[in-house]
């Protein structure tokens, strides 16, 4: 099946959205590192589902709107999407600031909601306020964030390889990231206090390496969520879509069809 990119208006906003595959609704929520199509995971997804993936507005050359500043506007501008395309029991899946996102999206309404998948999510704050709870990318210098980022740093970008467009293109993307997640940095503070109304079965996908969000943030976020579910994948780090695609895929898979 050919992939089907559209640009949805709504409420005045031109939102991208990529559309590809067959069976249940899946609504998927890009991290920082951009729109997921080109992965072999995504793919893999579109073989069970029809993959819905938005693209949030600033990345890969897309456009914030004026009166954007903040998760929030992503939050609402999601729970519009699904009216919009009238979703029933969608399977919900977010990637780090995407899976931030997800969870805002299902503690106010999960009634369009089946199950929920939340991959290396930031968002909340478990411990008190000297404590370095998420890593700070912003304030790393560039050939750093790799390590953090990556079981395998080497995953990580060539800057050196790219075109001049494609790094415009990371350069808009990095202001983006900022503007949804900078203040306060990563996390909602009220959030932890309302993931109690998360009512749908929810599972948590973790990469062993992440030195963003460790395990321990994981196991957190899990216990703050009633019924939910952790996995850890070895050799992976905050992106275990991209470097342990197969496991990734073997997780989700069973999750939902149970």
């Amino acid at each position: 099946m050919q992939q089907d990119v559209s640009t949805m208006v709504l409420q005045g906003i031109g939102l991208r959205v990529i559309r590809r595959g067959a069976g249940p609704s899946m609504l998927l929520l890009h991290g920082g590192d951009g729109p997921q199509d080109h992965l072999p995971c995504f793919a893999r997804l579109t073989e069970r589902f029809d993959v819905i993936a938005p693209v949030h507005p600033g990345f890969a050359g897309s456009t914030i709107p004026e009166h954007f500043d903040g998760m929030d506007d992503l939050v609402y501008l999601y729970l519009d999407l699904m009216d919009a395309l009238d979703l029933r029991e969608v399977v919900l899946l977010g990637f780090s600031m995407g899976g931030w996102a997800a969870a805002e999206i299902a503690v106010r309404n999960t009634s369009r909601l089946s199950k929920l998948i939340l991959i290396d999510a930031v968002g909340i704050k478990p411990g008190d306020r000297e404590t370095r709870d998420i890593t700070d990318i912003f304030g790393l210098p560039g050939g750093e964030v790799p390590k953090v980022m990556f079981h395998d740093p080497s995953r990580g970008p060539n800057l050196g390889a790219m075109t001049d467009e494609q790094l415009t293109v990371m350069a808009s993307d990095r202001i983006a990231h900022a503007l949804y997640t900078w203040d306060p940095y990563m996390h909602n503070p009220k959030l932890q206090y309302r993931l109690h109304r998360i009512d749908v079965p929810t599972l948590l996908i973790w990469g062993e390496n992440d030195r963003i969000v460790t395990v321990a943030y994981a196991e957190a976020y899990r216990k703050l969520i009633p019924g939910a579910r952790l996995v850890v994948i070895p050799q992976a780090g905050h992106l275990p879509q991209l470097e342990q695609p197969d496991l990734f895929v073997e997780h989700v898979l069973p999750f939902v069809a149970r």
